[in-house]
């Protein structure tokens, strides 16, 4: 080795760290400012944000506040009164359209929705057999008149025969017993006649009869109403019992009177002193909750129920609209009592 290389071994190189390097404290500082930021992070998120502010101001009953806005939006109106109570729409009047009889039914006339007038045809059972008996009824009546008017031709001779047996009598050209047997033929036939006569209305009963029969196997209305059920279809067995089981129709359709619609509630025992007959009240359907109903309390039932220590009370609708319709929840609010 020469001298400059000897020398060169010698110098201190300073790119290379001295000392075994800056040991660990820079490391060490790094974590504790990252767990700073994760204590300060975690801080932020649990400090619990603040309460919103109120959509719509509190009303003021006083100031009439039903019509006031809060940001640009309505505030829905509420109907008067403290007492509010759930329940149905029912109907007074209602009915499962039947008949008396049982039969087959051949020819139903109405589908669902349809609104009927009283008396107007739904059904027809098979009457075939039924028709067939009543002519043969009448029939039967054509034959009763007709022996009726052959007694009385018979008589109008055996009358005659008497006044000749009187004639003859008179210039004793036949016996006393001669008249005697005409006046006896014309009793007989006058008995005839009366039975025949007899015969004819007992006839013409039977038409009556088996004609109301025959019109028995057609479904009627009872009442005017809309039919919300059908109940049978064309080939099935409709009878007023239903013995039959699945296989027989103990009605025909479900008829109800839209007119007879009203609310029935439940009032707890506690509050029924707040309602009284005639009181107005205001009638809200879940099915339009933005519609306030005028109603008013036709009657209290005068019976509790024990198990739920509630009073039924019925509410009629003021107005009568399409929209209301059997079986919609609704919510009564009864308007507050004086006194």
């Amino acid at each position: 080795m020469n001298t400059a290389e000897k020398l060169r071994s010698l110098s201190i190189d300073r790119s290379a760290p001295s000392g075994g390097g800056a040991g660990p404290w820079p490391l060490i500082a790094g974590v504790a400012v990252v767990a700073m930021l994760a204590m300060a992070g975690w801080m932020m998120f649990m400090r619990p944000a603040p309460a919103p502010a109120p959509a719509v101001a509190a009303a003021d009953p006083a100031a009439g506040a039903a019509g006031s806005t809060v940001a640009g939006v309505a505030a829905a109106p509420r109907p008067r009164g403290g007492l509010v109570a759930s329940g149905y729409v029912v109907a007074r009047r209602a009915a499962t359209v039947s008949v008396d009889i049982t039969g087959r039914l051949t020819d139903v006339m109405f589908e669902e929705g349809a609104i009927v007038e009283k008396g107007q045809l739904l059904a027809q059972l098979d009457d075939e057999p039924a028709r067939y008996d009543l002519q043969l009824r009448q029939a039967q009546v054509q034959s009763a008149k007709a022996n009726v008017q052959a007694l009385e031709a018979q008589m109008v001779e055996a009358e005659n025969q008497r006044q000749r047996a009187e004639r003859l009598m008179a210039s004793e050209a036949v016996s006393r017993a001669a008249l005697d047997q005409a006046v006896a033929t014309i009793e007989s036939l006058k008995a005839r006649y009366d039975a025949a006569r007899a015969d004819v209305r007992v006839a013409e009963f039977a038409v009556e009869r088996q004609a109301d029969f025959v019109d028995r196997h057609k479904v009627r209305a009872p009442f005017a109403g809309v039919i919300i059920a059908k109940n049978a279809q064309a080939g099935e067995i409709l009878s007023p019992a239903g013995g039959g089981g699945e296989f027989t129709r103990t009605g025909v359709a479900t008829l109800v009177d839209m007119a007879s619609l009203e609310v029935e509630v439940d009032v707890n025992e506690g509050q029924i002193s707040d309602v009284r007959p005639g009181q107005n009240a205001t009638i809200v359907l879940d099915a339009y909750p933005d519609w306030n109903i005028p109603a008013e309390v036709i009657a209290i039932i005068p019976t509790a129920n024990r198990d739920r220590a509630t009073i039924q009370v019925r509410v009629g609708f003021k107005e009568r609209d399409p929209r209301v319709l059997p079986q919609m929840a609704a919510k009564v609010t009864f308007d507050r009592t004086e006194g």
